[in-house]
């Protein structure tokens, strides 16, 4: 290809980039903040197969099991795009192609949402501890910057997959 035809936006990618429909693969940011805000179904999950002793694992990540429900509560958003994803496709109801450019937006409120119950949970019910509220707090605002200055992201959120036509 020559740098005419290729639009500056897509010239620091390369052909293993792209997906089947011509669209830029999704940034791995998107999938490291999903990782935090569904931590709390990760968990479950971990904990339901292990066979031995189902509740270990949750206890010893989620020492009060209230911290673990409101982690699940907050993961309910980062639910909404894992599924958003999944039918990001040429044929996609419309509904996923009117929110799909606001995903950032549900990531960002999904980890604001995060903080703020562990937030209330230390306050009100003194479920966490202040050094991990600061930890929280750092990663959440870390993983905001990561949203906002991925160029990959922004592409992502910009392109939408469509039929191409066959050869």
């Amino acid at each position: 290809m020559s740098n005419v035809l290729v639009p500056k936006t897509y010239q620091e990618y390369s052909i293993e980039d792209f997906d089947k429909y011509d669209c830029l693969k999704l940034s791995k940011r998107f999938y490291l903040v999903l990782l935090f805000i569904l931590r709390g179904y990760l968990v479950w999950l971990m904990s339901v197969t292990n066979m031995k002793d189902r509740v270990a694992t949750m206890e010893w990540i989620y020492p009060e099991t209230s911290l673990f429900f409101l982690s699940l509560i907050s993961g309910a958003l980062g639910l909404l795009v894992v599924v958003m994803i999944s039918f990001r496709r040429p044929k996609a109801s419309n509904w996923v192609k009117i929110i799909w450019p606001y995903s950032r937006m549900f990531l960002v409120v999904a980890l604001i949402f995060d903080l703020s119950i562990n937030l209330v949970g230390f306050f009100y019910w003194q479920l966490a501890s202040i050094p991990w509220l600061i930890c929280q707090g750092g990663i959440v605002f870390a993983l905001i910057i990561m949203c906002f200055t991925s160029k990959r992201m922004q592409i992502n959120l910009s392109e939408f997959p469509q039929t191409l036509p066959e050869k």
